[in-house]
């Protein structure tokens, strides 16, 4: 079998926490995992473990057909693939890229694989180091799905669930985004909402148990208004942005205060403000979905 198409080895370029744990999945899976890191000394453990060293990124795209480069985004991965010497060793080998950045940046990173001759996936990694292996991962892939299935018996190393979205390049850069979105924009909620009780002589495992329930609400919010969000119907009639606005309001009077910065608060307020103004009182708050869009 030729190292083209050998699904017994696999490299990895990039080898911060979530690149080692990558790494390490191939590895008990029985790949011949070869690694390779910018900066030296990272790969000891891995070593020990049977992971083979490469002296270059050049070195080491050759030594599979397959290359996992998890970075900390396309700046740092445009600058080791985009080495004549790495290129040229890449031709006619597949890359996954699973470092985070935008889809305009996956589809140039693809644009500059596909004048090269280099095999292009993107992926996405949604669940922290400590899943990676497990059935607790979370794999978003985009591209051609040919390729996709292809690399699939490697890719499945990793555990977890493996989702292939399409074939447009950066849609799991999108998904990506788009969730991370969500992720930072709770905790800073939950962030602000810490200070706020503290302030009130509430104490952060005190408040815990309760602000489960509140997350727990949020799934099925989410499929509930999504057929509303795609259709643009905004269907208030469970909690209409005149209502949820009051809500905001107090939050904002409440943390003010106590000397809280609430000026998060305070811009999501503006904006259910302007929802109401633009003559949506009745919608959702998710209405400003479409309000945000409006140029």
């Amino acid at each position: 079998m030729s190292v083209h198409t050998d699904r017994s080895s696999v490299t990895v370029l990039g080898l911060g926490p979530m690149g080692r744990a990558l790494a390490g999945a191939f590895l008990d899976a029985g790949l011949r995992t070869t690694v390779w890191n910018r900066t030296p000394g990272r790969d000891t453990d891995l070593v020990a473990r049977g992971a083979v060293p490469a002296a270059s990124p050049e070195e080491a795209v050759a030594a599979a057909p397959l290359t996992v480069v998890c970075v900390v985004n396309y700046d740092a991965s445009d600058a080791v693939l985009r080495q004549d010497a790495v290129t040229t060793a890449l031709k006619g080998r597949t890359v996954v890229n699973l470092s985070a950045d935008t889809p305009e940046r996956s589809r140039d990173t693809a644009a500059w694989a596909g004048r090269h001759g280099v095999r292009y996936l993107d992926g996405a990694i949604m669940t922290p180091t400590t899943t990676i292996g497990t059935d607790a991962g979370v794999f978003l892939h985009s591209g051609p799905e040919e390729l996709y299935r292809e690399h699939r018996p490697v890719l499945d190393a990793l555990g977890g669930s493996h989702t292939h979205l399409g074939e447009d390049i950066g849609r799991a850069a999108a998904y990506d985004i788009a969730l991370l979105d969500i992720f930072w924009t709770s905790m800073a909620g939950y962030a602000h909402a810490l200070a706020v009780a503290r302030a009130e002589g509430v104490t952060a495992e005190e408040l815990a148990p309760f602000a489960g329930g509140i997350a727990a609400i949020l799934p099925p919010l989410f499929t509930q208004f999504a057929a509303d969000a795609d259709a643009g119907t905004y269907s208030g009639e469970v909690n209409p942005v005149t209502s949820a606005v009051s809500t905001m309001a107090h939050v904002v009077h409440a943390s003010e205060g106590h000397g809280i910065d609430a000026s998060v608060m305070r811009v999501i307020e503006g904006q259910a403000r302007r929802v109401i103004a633009l003559g949506h009182g009745a919608d959702a708050f998710t209405r400003l979905a479409e309000v945000l869009a409006r140029r």
